[in-house]
């Protein structure tokens, strides 16, 4: 089986941030994941990014990836999760999410950055709800894990409770990981967020792990 993930670094769409890039694809290779950093399009309006995204994924299909699996922190969390629970067709079908501290909801404690970006000249009621990922997930969602910080002032928390109770709803396996302490934008987290041990669990529960071990 072959297996590809995409890391898709935060930024507020306007760039990606190089501690959510590199530094997780290296953690992702030494757990036998093939991974790869993909830079979607920041600063335009969507669905720019989404679509790129979701050629992306269409190319690892074609190229012979069984399984996809999703990583994306802030903006990029949205990212990854609009191209999850929105996919145009079994192309571009993601099988696994892992996102941090991700922006969720444009109609709820919403991201202003994200959201001026996102929403370009359009800026309707409607469309705040078709990019909010609590109102898209449905049984067909993949499996996730989730995890944000309690004083997070950029990307409040209820972003990720809002979409772990979508789930939990939808009957969708997921785990939501939260933290007292570790602001937004804390990458790989150190002792402070040590998500990566939880994740790394998951991953192999989830089969993602060629042996189904966990490194030490």
């Amino acid at each position: 089986m072959t297996i590809r993930a995409l890391v898709l670094p935060g930024g507020s769409y306007r760039h990606h941030a190089p501690h959510e890039a590199e530094p997780v694809v290296a953690w992702l290779r030494a757990l036998g994941v093939e991974a790869d950093i993909f830079r979607y399009p920041v600063g335009m309006a969507h669905p720019a990014a989404h679509d790129a995204i979701g050629a992306r994924i269409a190319e690892l299909r074609g190229a012979g990836a069984d399984r996809v699996l999703l990583v994306g922190f802030s903006a990029g969390g949205h990212a990854a999760g609009l191209a999850a629970l929105r996919p145009a067709d079994a192309t571009r079908r993601v099988d696994g999410l892992v996102l941090g501290y991700p922006v969720v909801s444009l109609e709820k404690h919403s991201h202003q950055g994200s959201s001026e970006v996102l929403l370009g000249d359009e800026d309707t009621p409607a469309r705040r709800a078709a990019l909010s990922l609590e109102s898209l997930v449905t049984a067909a969602a993949p499996a996730s894990f989730l995890f944000h910080s309690f004083d997070d002032q950029k990307v409040p928390v209820e972003h990720s409770l809002l979409l772990s109770s979508a789930m939990h709803h939808a009957g969708i396996p997921h785990e939501l990981h939260l933290y007292p302490l570790g602001g937004h934008g804390c990458g790989l987290g150190g002792d402070l967020v040590p998500w990566t041990n939880a994740c790394a669990a998951w991953l192999a529960r989830e089969g993602w792990l060629s042996d189904g071990s966990i490194p030490a």
